[in-house]
């Protein structure tokens, strides 16, 4: 099912049938939650998620990063991309502590995706957790979600994107 989800840069909305349906033990409104414990240490693992030539490696094809309040987090997996086009996911940064946490907003999304206004409402924070020298925990919460039809879907197609997203980062820790 994996390699079916990546789409739009992030996932197809096919590969996992957007019913809409909010599991029984959580809100519409509650925060989207992944985890992974990376086998990297937390300067290696901030540098993977914050520097462009480490982000190509394994997330995108294209990225570019100014890390600072009012900055951005532009990436795109179109090859070639000037991020520039209609596939660019335009994130801002609204702060951040470096090596612990990031948090950003998306206000540019590809043309084609299908949740414009309802991602325009939330936001995502990144934690980064020591764990001993050589392992790190990365936990995502993306929040901002609401009882409309088109949030429901959108949580539901980041709690799958955003696991889908820290498994990728798992793995390139792993051929390291």
């Amino acid at each position: 099912m994996k390699r079916n989800l990546v789409k739009f840069g992030l996932l197809s909305l096919a590969a996992f049938g957007m019913s809409g349906a909010v599991r029984a033990s959580q809100n519409a409104t509650d925060p989207a939650v992944a985890t992974a414990v990376v086998q990297g240490p937390l300067k290696e693992v901030w540098r993977a998620y914050t520097n462009p030539k480490e982000l190509n490696k394994w997330m995108v094809a294209a990225s570019a990063v100014d890390l600072r309040v009012g900055g951005y987090m532009r990436t795109s997996y179109k090859k070639g991309s000037d991020l520039t086009g209609p596939d660019v996911i335009e994130n801002r940064i609204l702060s951040f502590d470096p090596e612990r946490m990031v948090s950003m907003q998306t206000v540019r999304t590809p043309d084609r995706f299908p949740f414009k206004e309802a991602i325009k409402k939330t936001w995502v924070n990144l934690y980064f957790e020591p764990i001993g020298k050589t392992k790190t925990r990365v936990t995502c919460r993306m929040m901002g979600f609401n009882t409309t039809p088109e949030s429901v879907q959108l949580r539901k197609f980041f709690e799958q994107g955003n696991q889908l997203e820290l498994d990728k980062l798992v793995q390139h820790f792993k051929k390291k």
